[in-house]
């Protein structure tokens, strides 16, 4: 692993200690270094399309790997809790005032979370590379309520490398998810650094 933080170390992330490690070091310049500096728009078309497609019902919101709350901020006066990884990254967010409550978690693990707690959920910047493959699926739809709207922000080039298509296509013969919509996007705006070019899909779909 890089030991610098930035993105190209986050990219190379392998394991859990690994998270841990890169944004304990981050966490308290990840808005300046990352957001702001590589005009890190991601977090602004997830919160775009979850308010093009949500319903009246579809609360409480979590915003699954939160980091220092971009996604909170760009869905401003939208309640919704915070789920992360790093425990640095939510002090960093829950500092801002931006969720009900955070919770430190594992996605790749049983998450402490009930059953059908969510009526929707959020993600940008999780599944990527070094982070969370799409084992972590049927995790985030075990908490998730029937109806419940997903707004599930994917690294283009992590999709197609780790099978997420196959993923949701199995969910959705189970029919355990609808259909799922997949939406391009620009994770970054402008041309001024190597990852410019980066797109995503944000796969949108409800529980069952």
């Amino acid at each position: 692993m890089n030991d610098k933080p930035d993105v190209n170390a986050a990219y190379a992330l392998n394991g859990v200690e690994d998270v841990r490690a890169l944004y304990r070091d981050w966490a308290t310049t990840y808005d300046a270094d990352f957001v702001e500096a590589m005009g890190y728009v991601y977090p602004q078309e997830v919160a775009r399309l979850f308010a093009e497609r949500r319903r009246a019902g579809d609360v409480p919101v979590l915003d699954i790997g939160c980091g220092s709350g971009a996604v909170a901020e760009a869905a401003a006066g939208i309640g919704m809790d915070g789920l992360d990884l790093s425990p640095d990254m939510l002090r960093v967010a829950a500092a801002k005032g931006l969720y009900r409550r955070t919770i430190e978690g594992d996605l790749l693990a049983r998450l402490p979370i009930p059953d059908a707690t969510y009526g929707a959920l959020l993600s940008a910047g999780t599944f990527t590379h070094g982070h969370v493959g799409p084992q972590a699926l049927d995790e985030v739809v075990r908490i998730a309520g029937p109806g419940a709207l997903f707004v599930l922000g994917i690294n283009g080039a992590h999709f197609e490398e780790h099978g997420f298509g196959a993923a949701f296509a199995r969910l959705a013969e189970e029919k355990r998810i609808t259909e799922p919509d997949y939406v391009d996007c620009p994770v970054y705006a402008g041309d001024s650094h190597d990852h410019a070019d980066v797109r995503a899909l944000v796969t949108v779909f409800r529980k069952t």
